[in-house]
């Protein structure tokens, strides 16, 4: 009975056996297509210009099909210059335009020439699928021209008489515009950023501009997502980590022009009471493409220094409120002695490098003053009533999770905590212990309540763990034992800088391991299974491999961020999964959009082939394949049940 009602309702999108045939015909047809190409991406931190490339080029996809296609039938700078045309067609245009005499006759050549690449990059999608990405304004002859082009040599001259009227009629510029970002968009079927879009760099609004706007995408949530989405949520103490991690690396863009937050009270604050004070350890770290003024250096050193001290006693209330999360030791303001200017660590007395501490009350040295308050208040109202912020909240919530399982791939940003002898570690959240999967599955849970609860007492305790799960020892994100930020700050000795990393990361090179991960994930093992991992940078240049645990761990944190980039020793990776497998694109630093419009300058992608088979994995292989298979299951029953009889077709 239950079985006929659902035919019943199906009957409703297919009702009679034409309508039911016709889509199981559809829905076989797409089965058989190669699969799309899912392109991965990790710990972008802010640096849009690069990113923005990578999608442009596709991870170097795009130059490599050019090259396939024209050949020897083109000059390298002619293929070059086509590649930038595909990636900045408004701003190549300008160029072109003032260097070129005929240019009507290099209309009608180019747009011949971006036809051959879209009707390459348009080969594996239905028809349906590529006239849903045509702009409507072009759709019609986009459609006719890839027709003909592909179905008919003889109709040359048809395509010939096309590409000349749009230029006679003055739309060619139009054209090449909506044809090259055809060919961006075809050319990523599906877009997985494995964490971490935020800090550092400064255009992460810029990133969420892009991704919102996207066709198909993903985030499984890095640490610093999660600590942005806890100061959009309302957390105080994430609000300053968010605001000292901005002033640190000297990232004022993103807050101010970004998200529209007034950084006024707190420089007026921290020019009142660090005003005499040179605040030399919170110089901000410099960026050659965006410096820190000089005139400005000390303003930002002292908001720096004034903020991380109100950080310092927000954790400590976070942490006084939340005895469960075992961050007691943590609490390091009330360790100092002010009058010797020291700080006493595991039975151990260290010199403070600056001992200038005007807001902390010796007595109550978590108690934020009355201006600490005023400020912090004032942030907060910014935080979580800024319009953008609020947007790109929502989006990061839609499209996001902790982690990922799709097309038997497992998707996580930073660890699966586990124990020394390998078995999963057991979390306790509000009395109940966690671990593997269901530990994910609750955290995901408390993540999404921060944003969204309405009940104050449940909300405060969820923006609380957003914090732990920036900085907390069991948190799946971090996974260290703590986060040292005050000892980085005061203290010389580099002892105490260390940060002992949880078990995974040792763990993580055994296929073993990997494997039950996979399996505790719902992952079927098999050759196409893999982990994919961000968070920690792979230190390439001094020869450590990505590739981890004989090829069931993809660790892809190359260095977009120019901050890691001395580390890493490159500037990225991009993980591409085709239909004939696996690939690892490794990126050289991008230097600028203007030297790749102006000097058709891409970047330098080493592609790396990790899993390739001549035999193309299709549509039915996928997650997609399999919702599909089970919608033609459906349909034949339906077709059944009209033809014995159970259910009668509607003509009408």
């Amino acid at each position: 009975m239950r079985d006929l009602k659902y035919l019943q309702l199906l009957s409703k999108s297919f009702p009679t056996i034409s309508a039911a045939s016709t889509e199981i015909i559809n829905l076989e047809a797409i089965l058989n297509l190669p699969k799309g190409t899912e392109h991965f991406l990790t710990d972008i931190h802010g640096e849009h210009e690069a990113f923005q490339h990578v999608l442009k080029n596709a991870s170097g996809v795009i130059r490599k099909k050019v090259e396939d296609i024209f050949g020897h039938r083109l000059r390298e700078w002619e293929k070059r210059e086509l590649c930038t045309l595909i990636y900045y067609p408004e701003e190549k245009l300008k160029v072109i335009k003032a260097r070129e005499k005929e240019i009507e006759d290099w209309y009608r050549m180019v747009l011949l020439q971006l036809l051959s690449v879209l009707s390459n990059v348009s080969s594996k999608y239905t028809r349906s699928k590529v006239r849903k990405a045509l702009p409507a304004e072009f759709s019609y002859i986009i459609q006719e021209l890839l027709h003909e082009f592909k179905t008919d040599p003889n109709k040359l001259d048809y395509v010939h008489a096309i590409i000349s009227t749009i230029v006679t009629t003055g739309r060619a510029e139009n054209f090449i515009v909506a044809m090259s970002r055809i060919i961006q968009r075809l050319t990523i079927d599906h877009l997985h950023i494995v964490g971490d879009i935020y800090d550092r760099g400064p255009g992460a609004h810029i990133i969420m501009d892009l991704l919102c706007d996207y066709h198909s995408f993903d985030i499984q949530w890095g640490n610093h997502d999660l600590v942005w989405m806890g100061a959009a949520s309302g957390s105080e103490a994430c609000i300053a980590n968010v605001l000292r991690m901005s002033l640190r690396y000297g990232n004022l863009s993103t807050l101010e022009d970004g998200y529209g937050i007034n950084l006024l009270p707190l420089a007026t604050f921290a020019m009142e009471v660090y005003g005499e004070d040179a605040c030399n350890l919170f110089k901000p770290k410099a960026r050659e493409d965006e410096p820190v003024k000089q005139k400005h250096m000390k303003l930002v050193s002292q908001m720096h220094k004034a903020i991380a001290i109100i950080q310092f006693k927000l954790e400590g209330e976070v942490i006084n409120r939340n005895p469960e999360f075992n961050m007691e030791e943590r609490k390091l303001l009330h360790k100092i002695d002010f009058k010797k200017g020291t700080i006493i660590l595991e039975g151990k007395e260290y010199l403070l490098r600056d001992n200038f501490f005007p807001t902390i009350d010796p007595s109550n040295p978590y108690l934020l003053t009355d201006d600490e308050r005023e400020v912090m208040d004032i942030m907060k109202h910014y935080f979580t009533h800024s319009e953008k912020l609020r947007k790109h909240m929502r989006c990061i919530y839609a499209n996001g999770s902790l982690y990922l399982v799709k097309n038997s791939n497992l998707l996580y940003h930073g660890s699966v905590p586990l124990n020394e002898d390998g078995t999963f570690k057991k979390v306790s959240i509000r009395g109940i212990e966690y671990s593997g999967r269901a530990l994910f599955d609750k955290v995901d849970q408390i993540i999404r309540q921060a944003y969204f609860e309405e009940k104050k007492r449940e909300k405060q305790y969820a923006t609380d763990f957003i914090w732990y799960l920036w900085c907390g020892p069991s948190s799946p994100p971090f996974d260290k034992d703590r986060m040292t930020t005050f000892e980085r700050y005061f203290i010389a000795e580099k002892e105490t800088h260390k940060e002992k990393k949880g078990h995974y990361y040792q763990l993580k090179n055994s296929r073993e391991i990997c494997e039950m991960i996979l399996q505790e994930f719902g992952v079927e093992d098999s050759k196409v299974s893999h982990i994919i991992n961000g968070h920690i940078p792979v230190k390439t240049g001094k020869g450590e491999s990505p590739i981890k645990a004989e090829g069931k761990l993809l660790v892809i944190d190359g260095g977009y961020s120019k901050a890691y980039q001395p580390e890493t020793g490159i500037a990225g990776y991009t993980l591409i999964y085709n239909s004939h497998g696996l690939m690892l694109v490794q990126h050289e630093p991008f230097e600028s959009a203007k030297r790749a419009i102006e000097e058709g300058h891409d970047i330098i992608s080493v592609t790396t082939v990790l899993e390739f088979s001549n035999k193309r994995r299709l549509v039915r292989d996928t997650d997609i394949g399999a919702e599909l298979m089970r919608q033609i299951e459906d349909l034949t029953r339906l077709l059944a049940a009209y033809r014995s009889g159970y259910l009668k077709e509607d003509d009408n």
